[in-house]
C-alpha cells in the first residue's frame, strides 16, 4: 500500500497530478480541492506532499491522491457506502470540503451532498444515513490546533492568507498553523501574498 508520495510537482490535467518522487512519476487522481493547493504551489518543480489511497480493481489500478490525511479518511468512508466509486467520492469532495462532508452527514442534511456532480437525492440520502454515526469518529482537524491559538486578528494580511488557504481546501487549523509558521519565518510585516506562498509548502510539507 502507498500512503504518501512525497517529491516534485512535475504536471498537473483536469483530474490528475504526476509527482516526481527520486525520478520516478506517480499519477495520482485527484478532488479539484487538491489540484488547487497543488497549483497553488507555484511552478512545476516545487516540493509537495500527497497521502495517497490505491484503488485495484480486476481492470484497473489508480492512485488517488489528496493534499490532506483527512480528506483521504473522508474519501475511503465514501466508498465504502454502496453505489459510491472512487469518481463520485472525488466528486463530493472536490464540491464540499472535508468538514462540509463531516458536517452534513452528522446532521442528515443530504442536499447538501446532492451538490456533488452525480450525486442525486437518493443516493446524498444514503450517504448520510449510513455515515451519520461515523461522521464524528473523523476529526474536524487533522493536527488538533485551534486557530484560536494563532494571533490572526481580523482583516490582517495572516487572517486574509487564513481565508485563502481554507478557500484552497485546506482545514482551517492547518491553514492557520501554516500561515503562523510563515510568519514566524517572514516576520510580522509579511504581506498576505508572501504568507500564502510560505504557507502553502508549511501546509504540504
Amino acid at each position: 500500500m502507498i500512503a504518501k508520495l512525497k517529491g516534485l510537482l512535475d504536471e498537473t490535467g483536469t483530474d490528475w497530478a504526476v509527482i516526481d518522487v527520486s525520478g520516478v512519476g506517480y499519477l495520482v487522481h485527484c478532488s479539484t480541492k487538491t489540484l488547487a493547493a497543488l497549483a497553488a504551489l507555484g511552478e512545476v518543480g516545487e516540493a509537495c506532499t500527497v497521502y495517497t489511497d490505491l484503488q485495484v480493481s480486476e481492470n484497473d489500478m489508480r492512485l488517488l491522491g489528496f493534499a490532506e490525511a483527512a480528506e483521504r479518511d473522508w474519501f475511503r468512508l465514501l466508498t465504502q457506502v454502496q453505489g459510491v466509486g472512487s469518481k463520485v467520492a472525488l466528486a463530493i469532495l472536490s464540491a464540499l470540503s472535508t468538514a462540509e462532508v463531516q458536517a452534513a452527514c452528522a446532521n442528515g442534511d443530504a442536499a447538501m451532498v446532492a451538490r456533488a456532480n452525480g450525486v442525486g437525492p437518493k443516493l446524498a440520502g444514503r450517504i448520510v444515513n449510513e455515515l451519520k454515526d461515523k461522521a464524528g469518529a473523523l476529526p474536524a482537524s487533522g493536527d488538533g490546533v485551534s486557530v484560536n491559538s494563532v494571533n490572526t486578528p481580523a482583516g490582517s494580511a495572516s487572517a486574509d492568507a487564513v481565508s485563502a488557504l481554507e478557500n484552497l481546501g485546506f482545514k482551517p487549523a492547518v491553514a492557520a498553523r501554516a500561515v503562523a509558521l510563515a510568519q514566524g519565518e517572514l516576520g510580522e510585516d509579511a504581506s498576505e501574498g508572501e504568507l500564502i506562498r510560505v504557507a502553502l509548502k508549511r501546509a504540504a510539507g
